[in-house]
């Protein structure tokens, strides 16, 4: 049989190695790829520009090195799965519920989507319903917002290259200008809210939960109806939200 490396196309290997490249860099320059896949700095930049043209790179803020793009984010394995953080998330999400009484959630941002990977849903009869694995726009979430907030301008607008987003209520944030624009207060204020953005009637707030990097960020999120949120109460319950992310244990070595 035949040695399979004798099929291999080497600008091709390039490519998949540099992009795996991106699961332990935030950003890339060409001096730094050529160096990482021993290859010259000609080779590394005509790579980079092929997966800047297919959306699998994008420039950083700087113009001189390369994030990771819509693409790859969208391939790339939605953090908060698996048994590993499932069981580091438990203490988080019982101690949110417990101190906000609201229905409480993680999620992690997928593309242009935010998807609710665990939860507990609140008591009360008239409640937020908890859906798992349930995907929404992301721009339409506080938890989505959130997870956005932590991207730089670039990779948001390499997200959404349109300037008119989609309206899922009147509340909708349906301009990317203005997403930018709550963006950059969201990064100040350290959480994000949504009133009534997603469903009609339905009020959250959002604070980062955990990660460092576009591969395993996850958002904390409280929803409730709105009668029971608006200022002061979401306030409070960022508050909550934030105690109880400090609760996460390490990963485990």
């Amino acid at each position: 049989m035949a040695d399979p490396k004798s099929y291999i196309i080497e600008s091709l290997d390039t490519g998949l190695r540099l992009m795996r490249l991106f699961l332990t860099h935030d950003t890339l320059s060409v001096t730094d790829a050529a160096r990482e896949l021993d290859v010259a700095r000609s080779t590394a930049h005509r790579v980079l520009s092929t997966l800047e043209a297919r959306g699998f790179a994008t420039r950083d803020t700087s113009g001189r090195g390369y994030s990771a793009g819509p693409e790859l984010v969208t391939l790339g394995r939605p953090a908060g799965y698996g048994p590993g953080i499932g069981a580091r998330l438990r203490v988080v999400l019982d101690a949110a519920a417990t101190a906000t009484g609201e229905t409480v959630s993680t999620a992690a941002l997928i593309g242009d989507q935010v998807i609710i990977t665990d939860g507990r849903e609140s008591p009360h009869p008239v409640r937020a319903v908890l859906e798992t694995g349930r995907a929404q726009p992301a721009h339409a979430t506080s938890a989505g917002k959130v997870l956005l907030a932590q991207l730089t301008a670039e990779q948001v607008c390499a997200l959404y290259p349109e300037e008119r987003l989609p309206g899922l209520t009147s509340r909708t944030l349906v301009s990317r200008t203005a997403l930018l624009s709550e963006l950059a207060a969201i990064r100040a204020l350290g959480r994000a809210d949504s009133a009534g953005e997603s469903v009609r009637g339905m009020d959250a707030v959002a604070v980062p939960l955990a990660g460092n990097s576009w591969r395993d960020r996850l958002a904390l999120m409280a929803s409730m109806p709105a009668d029971r949120g608006g200022e002061p109460e979401l306030a409070r319950h960022a508050a909550a939200l934030r105690k109880a992310a400090a609760l996460l244990p390490p990963p485990s070595s």
